[in-house]
């Protein structure tokens, strides 16, 4: 397998990110839900509801193919796009696999999408997920 690219380690650190110190299964489910919907919330003017679930769905197949032991977790979530549904079965998983399986998750999406409309276009749409927003810092910043 070759090494992470820029992208990747992007986005894997946006995820550690999101889930703070507290790496617990419940915050890395809500970590992986927020970043999944606000992903669905720029692609779906774009490409349409029935287009981000389709990516989602093929996104889900090519992890368990690429790595079998996700296979637990993909059979266990429905084929639509249940964001409640895939919380409910990462909060039962080890903080461990339910990381892993968000990091391989938002690194296949972004490929995928990557060769379907090029890298430059989904670098573009995708920037804001993976970056924090500037009011998630400055307000812990900012003392009284």
């Amino acid at each position: 397998m070759s090494t992470p690219s820029e992208e990747s380690r992007q986005i894997v650190a946006s995820l550690a990110l999101c889930v703070g110190p507290r790496a617990d299964t419940a915050s890395i489910a809500q970590a992986i839900v927020s970043i999944l919907q606000n992903i669905g919330a720029v692609l779906t003017p774009i490409i349409g509801q029935q287009g981000v679930a389709a990516l989602y769905r093929r996104t889900f197949h090519l992890c368990v193919s690429t790595h079998p032991r996700l296979a637990g977790i993909y059979d266990s979530v429905p084929a639509a796009m249940d964001l409640i549904a895939l919380k409910s079965v990462l909060v039962e998983q080890n903080e461990t696999d339910a990381l892993f399986f968000g990091e391989v998750l938002l690194t296949t999406l972004y490929e995928l999408l990557t060769t379907l409309i090029g890298p430059s276009l989904t670098t573009r749409l995708l920037v804001d997920v993976w970056q924090p927003s500037s009011s998630d810092t400055s307000s812990q910043e900012i003392s009284p």
